[in-house]
């Protein structure tokens, strides 16, 4: 599990927190739920419906994957392409059959045993390029609708503080509670911009990272399922499959 976003998310609030002590602040003060209602409430809601229900189904389920999810590097998965490579070639495809039961990559299961199958190369290739897109586009629907709740936040933080400031107006006969009612219009505009930039925007970064890394591994099997069924050199398949990894994991991968 990789803990970057909660480290990083749960360290920015307590930084904004301990720099609000820091300054003679009270964290409490902070804490205004109808200023919070406002602006997560109807930041999600607006997020909703910008999209599909589907797509903010979607998005739930995206969050959690974004607070623990973790994606094994590209590189990992070049030693067992190789070492299929190089049993296929000594014994056939139809040996790795068995060895399919000790591999925990369903992509690279599937690829496989398509080969396995006899599938033609060509559409061996179309179908796992095809999975690939659509991975893709789901990666892309999650960190949109997360992309788009840190757009709005900062605005409809602006529209709480205009809701605080009309009842500040309204109290102006009242000198006393001017002070309190202004600071607390301000509240839902610190919301908005903070949950905009410390929480919505990096959550959505964070998914597309994790995709990137899924589909950089991904195209690694689809060039290692394509070498294996052409009956490839198995040193051969290892520096195509190295030279497409970034330069940081060419020398692990080499030397696995």
């Amino acid at each position: 599990m990789d803990i970057a976003t909660a480290v990083g998310v749960g360290g920015g609030m307590a930084v904004i927190v301990t720099a609000n002590v820091l300054e003679g602040g009270n964290p409490m003060a902070l804490i205004q739920v109808p200023a919070m209602l406002l602006v997560f409430g109807t930041t999600i809601l607006v997020s909703v419906a910008g999209g599909t229900l589907a797509d903010a189904k979607g998005a739930i389920s995206a969050l959690k994957r974004a607070f623990t999810g973790n994606v094994q590097p590209a590189g990992d998965v070049v030693p067992t392409v190789v070492g299929l490579a190089d049993r296929a070639r000594r014994e056939g495809l139809l040996a790795l059959e068995d060895a399919m039961k000790d591999i925990d990559d369903e992509f690279l299961v599937k690829g496989v045993t398509l080969a396995i199958d006899g599938t033609d190369p060509e559409e061996v290739r179309d179908i796992l390029e095809g999975e690939m897109i659509a991975k893709s586009r789901a990666d892309k629907r999650a960190a949109k609708f997360f992309g788009d709740a840190g757009a709005y936040a900062p605005t409809i933080g602006i529209i709480g503080t205009v809701m605080g400031l009309v009842h500040v107006l309204e109290n102006l006969a009242a000198p006393d509670k001017l002070g309190g009612l202004i600071a607390a219009a301000f509240i839902a505009t610190l919301w908005g911009v903070m949950s905009a930039n410390v929480i919505w925007l990096p959550i959505s970064n964070r998914l597309k990272r994790l995709a990137e890394l899924e589909s950089a591994r991904m195209e690694i099997i689809v060039e290692g399922v394509a070498a294996i069924q052409s009956g490839a050199n198995p040193r051969v398949i290892q520096h195509r499959l190295v030279s497409l990894l970034p330069a940081e994991q060419q020398p692990a991968a080499e030397a696995a």
